[in-house]
């Protein structure tokens, strides 16, 4: 009797171990990956959940099939580096890199894991490829690139005679360089000035957006991280001093800038989240070219309009995707 209740209680811890070794395994199964976002603003949180959103869509849900991990910078480069170490130590089968700062933290780390980079600007400037056809390598991604003359064009609809453009961004952001860059050539070639006014941390963004007021007729600002999470505070500055404020992303106009011919952050996401999953099914990301958005629409902010003592013309608003009010 004793030995077949021993006997019993053996095969029950048997059953209970293969059942975990199965369970681990079913783990182990499940594809991981790793996002990783420089810091937290609206345009950036879209990307992230359209993103997640176009794989559920695609069957890839996190928890069932698939397991994510977000990490979140805080716009701090080491803690990018610490995340991307993160991820490369624990060999997660793709890491997505969310904006410039992110895909060249995780770039560094590793030439293995597939990278799916979202929202770079400039990725050749920004070393991140080498060719956009044929990216090659362990990195693809896409590229919210937007066009400073066609932002200036719409400002000399929107406020026209202005001379002198304040360029608020961080210095160290690739992404927000080469935007200045075309920027500064559009003014050279249209007799305009444009007063520079760099930042290396959000706490630097008051002070030198003061700085600027009095001295430019409009604000410009690229799609520059550090000035996006800071919108709260530039938009308010601008619109106290009643300056015009052009912007790259819908987002900076939504909370607070006054217009900006931009991308639709919803469709770059679920754009990355098509790279992604077909990376999943076995594509290499080296082949896969990195995709630009083409589609530009114009964002208006019309009640910060109404608080400078703009008047937005009909045609504008006509063409408007979308009013913030």
């Amino acid at each position: 009797m004793r030995r077949a209740v021993r006997l019993v209680v053996f095969l029950c811890l048997v059953v209970s171990v293969l059942a975990g070794l199965c369970a681990c395994s079913k783990k182990e199964d499940k594809y991981t990956i790793g996002i990783i976002q420089i810091v937290e603003h609206p345009s950036l949180d879209t990307i992230r959940q359209s993103f997640i959103d176009k794989l559920g869509a695609e069957g890839y849900v996190d928890g069932e099939n698939i397991v994510i991990d977000y990490q979140n910078a805080q716009n701090d480069q080491t803690n990018l580096n610490t995340i991307s170490k993160k991820f490369v130590n624990n060999k997660y089968d793709m890491i997505v890199a969310i904006a410039t700062p992110s895909a060249q933290a995780v770039v560094a780390a590793t030439d293995e894991i597939p990278i799916v980079f979202a929202a770079c600007t400039d990725p050749l400037g920004s070393n991140l490829v080498s060719n956009l056809e044929k990216p090659g390598a362990n990195v693809t991604g896409t590229s919210d690139a937007v066009s400073a003359e066609k932002i200036m064009e719409l400002a000399n609809r929107i406020t026209p005679g202005f001379k002198k453009i304040g360029a608020l961004y961080n210095s160290s952001e690739t992404n927000s360089i080469s935007v200045i860059n075309e920027l500064e050539e559009y003014a050279a070639a249209n007799g305009l000035e444009v007063i520079k006014g760099t930042v290396s941390s959000s706490s630097e963004v008051q002070q030198v957006a003061i700085s600027l007021v009095g001295k430019v007729d409009i604000l410009f600002s690229p799609i520059d991280n550090t000035i996006a999470s800071a919108m709260a505070i530039v938009g308010k500055i601008a619109r106290d001093a009643k300056i015009p404020f052009y912007v790259g992303a819908d987002s900076m106009v939504k909370d607070g800038a006054l217009a900006t011919y931009g991308i639709n952050y919803v469709i770059l996401g679920q754009e990355t989240g098509e790279m992604a999953v077909q990376i999943i099914k076995g594509k290499k990301p080296g082949d896969i070219p990195v995709r630009t958005m083409s589609d530009m629409d114009i964002y208006i902010n019309k009640t910060t309009a109404e608080k400078i003592g703009i008047t937005i013309p009909a045609d504008i608003l006509e063409q408007a995707a979308e009013i913030f009010e």
